[in-house]
């Protein structure tokens, strides 16, 4: 098994949807520099810490499932729990060939799970998986599952 893969999971409340805050959280790229010896890793980046991003090495994709047949790999990003909005239609599971790459985007809206802080939290995550391969150039597929967080 040749997978590469990095999720970058970007995170901001309300303070964040509108000036200087919005244009730092606007500015966090979509794929960063690869740890090295570690195919498997999540940058995260969040308001909190200014939108500086923090690397981790994984061993394991959450909410990630890939399954493998004929030489070919299908990949699919699961929901998360408990998030808004809800999708009444999902992408199928993407194929990947040895050599292409994917990148999926995907957003959420999240409610607080204490009464002592009642604002919403929201999350983009971009999946970034290559397999038999890097990410060079433009990914072989990319799926926006963006939808209105309001």
């Amino acid at each position: 098994m040749d997978i590469v893969a990095q999720r970058v999971r970007t995170t901001w409340t309300k303070r964040s949807r509108g000036g200087p805050a919005a244009a730092a959280r606007n500015r966090v790229p979509v794929a960063f520099p690869l740890l090295a010896g570690a195919p498997i890793h999540e940058v995260t980046v969040d308001e909190s810490t200014g939108f500086e991003p923090r690397f981790t090495a994984l061993d394991v994709l959450d909410d990630v499932t890939l399954r493998f047949a004929g030489g070919a790999l299908a990949v699919r990003v699961e929901l998360a729990r408990m998030s808004r909005p809800t999708r009444e239609w999902r992408p199928a599971p993407v194929v990947l060939r040895p050599g292409e790459w994917l990148r999926w985007q995907i957003n959420y809206r999240f409610g607080s799970t204490c009464a002592c802080d009642a604002q919403w939290r929201y999350r983009l995550e971009t999946l970034n998986l290559a397999y038999g391969t890097e990410f060079t150039g433009e990914p072989a597929r990319t799926v926006i599952e963006r939808g209105d967080l309001r």
